[in-house]
């Protein structure tokens, strides 16, 4: 099997390759995000493997079924830059629905501590030789409440290590595991009342129609003052010019963003010679209470060696004609 392989970084480079020859595949690197445009330069391979920042649109799926491509293999959880409505009956897509939930949930408790603790900015002061505590108080996480909207694997491993704290933790899902509510001490209740009642909210569900800005001005009116924000999910699920209004009337009392929702254009590039166009993202920038990573929840050695494994084995599934496991369809 040959495999055009968009968007590629040197540690997929690193990681991929030695597995995939363990696959017995042969991968076509680019470094650039797939368009309609440069589509062509997937003939004569038989996958297209995609990722995040890659918009498989309906003029891009129409592309790549011309050129023979029968399956896309996105090397992410997520699927929202797919047209799944096109796809349909005309090329097959899977995913790798968990990779390492340890990594983003961790990632998540690094964002809440570092917040909590004004780490960041204590490192910038010391570093110039500024020892003062002014601005740097915390609180104690013990007995605080933590609400974690999504139960799934990563939203499982949070909520352990957030009773590891000794907080109360509220949790929400529409599919609720009332045997995980009974081990973990957790309380499932409705985004309401989690909104209300929780110092800190981890947004750790997917990106639906339902889940949509979830965070927005009549979700934030409703939640303490100084309440904590932690996003390691999808950028829409925060409406991000109410986040910053939020911010500026001190109703957020901080804000720690692994992901946001126009971050194609930026994130897992270096910009840094570049004049930051995006308005809301600079504005961002600004605030000492929000820290912003780039993506990079997922990204651990264990994490990316998972996602190669397992899109290379949703590889092997079809190339052998066996069930996809890992398939994603249209849902009418």
């Amino acid at each position: 099997m040959k495999i055009s392989f968009f968007d590629t970084k040197p540690y997929d480079r690193e990681i991929f390759t030695p597995i995939a020859e363990h696959f017995g595949y042969e991968i076509k690197y680019f470094k650039f995000n797939i368009t309609a445009e440069n589509a062509v330069l997937a003939q004569g391979t038989d996958v297209v493997c995609a990722f995040v920042n890659d918009i498989i649109s309906a003029e891009v799926i129409e592309k790549l079924k011309s050129f023979g491509i029968k399956l896309i293999a996105l090397r992410s959880a997520g699927f929202n830059n797919v047209d799944l409505k096109a796809a349909q009956d005309q090329i097959k897509i899977v995913r790798v629905p968990a990779y390492s939930p340890h990594a983003v949930a961790e990632h998540a408790v690094a964002l809440m501590l570092t917040l909590n603790r004004k780490i960041h900015r204590a490192y910038f002061r010391t570093r110039d030789t500024n020892f003062s505590l002014h601005g740097l108080m915390g609180f104690d996480m013990y007995q605080k409440t933590a609400g974690v909207v999504g139960t799934g694997k990563i939203g499982k491993v949070l909520i352990q290590l957030l009773r590891g704290f000794g907080m109360e933790v509220l949790m929400s899902d529409p599919y609720p595991d009332k045997d995980f509510e009974k081990s973990s001490g957790a309380r499932y209740t409705t985004n309401e009342e989690l909104f209300k009642k929780s110092d800190v909210i981890s947004l750790n569900c997917p990106l639906t129609p339902e889940t949509e800005y979830l965070i927005d001005k009549d979700a934030l009116k409703i939640m303490k003052d100084g309440v904590m924000l932690i996003n390691t999910g999808r950028g829409k699920l925060i409406k991000t010019f109410d986040l910053i209004e939020g911010l500026k009337e001190g109703k957020v009392g901080s804000a720690g963003l692994d992901v946001y929702e126009e971050e194609a254009e930026y994130f897992f590039e270096d910009r840094s010679d570049d004049i930051l166009t995006d308005d809301i993202l600079a504005r961002l920038l600004t605030f000492n209470n929000v820290i912003i990573t780039s993506h990079q929840a997922f990204f651990t050695k264990e994490a990316m060696h998972n996602i190669a494994e397992t899109t290379f084995s949703n590889i092997k599934e079809y190339d052998e004609g066996r069930p996809l496991t890992n398939e994603v369809k249209f849902q009418a």
